[in-house]
């Protein structure tokens, strides 16, 4: 079993790597592409692309998939408050960059294409450079949240107690009871009792 946590976390680190410089290459290749060079933008754009198709969706499909095992290979990860805030923003992610980053990478790359083709007005990217950008800096925010609950393992969140295997009852010989015998008369209290 701990070789599967090892592999598990090691899989996990490398896939966060792997999304958080995918997104940062992303995000620099964007910053520094000209539109105005229509043939060179299309090229730009079709790398984007490429980073997109071959290090975003990938990084992020390990990285969900290792951290759901890990809490099956370690349960007791199924009882931390942080790793169940992991796991939602680690499913808000995949959307952001299944549907959206992804997405809009692919439509950016034919629509240069077809800008540097003649084919498209110059600006009809203009709009979908705005949504990119905010997307991009919303998923990099949530990556860097998650590496950070990862490392720093928080407890403002209150955890459920940890789970204990259900203890045996144990067996107990009942001693015998001193008291007086069915057939007699309780003795009385001391003094000292009674007035208190």
């Amino acid at each position: 079993m701990q070789t599967a946590r090892k592999t598990v976390k090691i899989l996990h680190t490398v896939a966060a790597a792997g999304l958080i410089g995918g997104l940062g290459s992303y995000m620099i290749l964007l910053a520094v592409g000209t539109p105005s060079d229509l043939g060179g933008y299309a090229s730009l754009r079709q790398s984007i692309s490429a980073i997109s198709d071959y290090v975003l969706l990938p990084s992020l499909f390990v990285g969900l998939v290792s951290g759901l095992l890990s809490m099956v290979v370690h349960t007791p990860f199924l009882d931390r408050g942080w790793v169940w805030i992991k796991a939602l923003l680690g499913i808000l992610m995949f959307k952001g960059v299944l549907t959206i980053v992804n997405a809009k990478a692919n439509y950016a790359a034919s629509m240069s294409a077809e800008i540097a083709a003649g084919e498209a007005p110059a600006g009809a990217l203009d709009e979908l450079l705005v949504l990119e950008w905010w997307t991009l800096v919303a998923v990099m925010a949530i990556s860097v949240v998650n590496v950070v609950l990862g490392v720093w393992r928080p407890k403002f969140v209150k955890s459920a107690p940890a789970r204990q295997p259900a203890a045996k009852p144990a067996i107990v010989a009942s001693a015998p009871v001193a008291g007086p015998a069915n057939d007699q008369e309780p003795a009385a209290a001391p003094l000292s009792s009674a007035v208190r």
